[in-house]
């Protein structure tokens, strides 16, 4: 897993209309880089008590911390504004539009730290926020495949290189689906567990096709043709078809596989040259609907199977009987 980090720079620019943040400071260092999910209310660090003052997260001043701030002397609040702007500080959001007094945009212009101010409540704040924080510092890692959404199950295709990952992905955003990502799917892991993929950045949802080269799917096929993210129902990996290797026949077999330590129901599908892998991985993504549903095809079989063989046992052997 690699370490995540945002500048404030990107953290303002995609939360500016959603928060309504406005910069409030004449100038700030939007190179910062914050390095914690959690946010931080430093209101202990306010009165002078800074030992534990876990000053490397975002600060969000409410009513209490301004109300606080508002009540010193001018004299005061420089004191003890000075000694807690005398720490590396990401950046300060006040909330509800509370007026900031100027000592506070003096010094925080003084040391490069940008402060923000908005108008939602600090619990509303800590909700919104929180939640975008959580999923830029998820766990996260980068698989080589192409996922795809299909009946509205995450499938993550992959295989080894030039077996035909992306014309499966495209043969099946053609029949209408839509692609989340190619080449190189970015997995995190939310809350609960849960794995979605993504696109990388730089890829966006271009494609590649050997023999044809990059290709836009957004372009050709519209915004039916792609989406942004999707949670991860099964991995389907592609392997060349080997008469002498073990395939599943019943899918009796439940085998998964671990992804940023999360179990995920893997296939593995033999392929060669003139079966439909399209409409295979389409009935795999129904099937773990149905699974979702709590419907398994495989062992309702087995079921079924074993009572017809009961039931011919039990004939076979009253007939022995009436006939002894």
């Amino acid at each position: 897993m690699e370490p995540v980090s945002i500048t404030i720079e990107k953290l303002f620019k995609e939360n500016e209309k959603k928060l309504h943040l406005k910069l409030v400071t004449r100038k700030g260092n939007f190179n910062k880089k914050v390095l914690e999910k959690d946010l931080h209310r430093p209101g202990l660090a306010l009165t002078g008590f800074v030992e534990v003052f876990t000053y490397q997260r975002i600060q969000i001043c409410g009513n209490t911390e301004m109300a606080f701030l508002r009540k010193l002397s001018p004299v005061q609040r420089e004191d003890t504004l000075r000694k807690v702007f005398s720490f590396n500080i990401p950046c300060f959001i006040v909330t509800e539009n509370n007026p900031i007094p100027k000592e506070f945009n003096r010094l925080a212009a003084e040391h490069d730290i940008c402060v923000f101010s908005t108008p939602f409540a600090t619990t509303k704040l800590f909700q919104l926020l929180g939640y975008y924080l959580d999923g830029i510092f998820a766990p996260r890692t980068h698989i080589h495949g192409s996922m795809v959404d299909v009946y509205g199950i995450g499938v993550l295709l992959t295989g080894k290189a030039g077996i035909g990952k992306s014309e499966v992905a495209l043969d099946l955003v053609s029949r209408g689906h839509r692609l989340v990502a190619d080449d190189v799917v970015t997995l995190v892991r939310r809350v609960a567990g849960a794995l979605y993929g993504m696109a990388n950045e730089t890829l966006g949802f271009h494609m590649e096709i050997r023999g044809l080269g990059i290709i836009d799917i957004h372009s050709i096929f519209g915004i039916r043709g792609i989406r942004k993210q999707k949670r991860l129902g099964v991995q389907v990996e592609l392997v060349r078809w080997d008469q002498k290797a073990k395939i599943e026949r019943l899918g009796l077999e439940d085998v998964t596989t671990k992804i940023l330590g999360e179990k995920v129901h893997l296939v593995r599908l033999p392929i060669f040259p003139g079966k439909n892998i399209s409409m295979i991985v389409e009935t795999i993504a129904l099937n773990e609907l149905l699974k979702n549903y709590g419907h398994n095809a495989a062992q309702v079989f087995e079921i079924n199977l074993a009572k017809k063989i009961h039931e011919k046992t039990k004939i076979g052997s009253d007939s022995l009987e009436i006939h002894g």
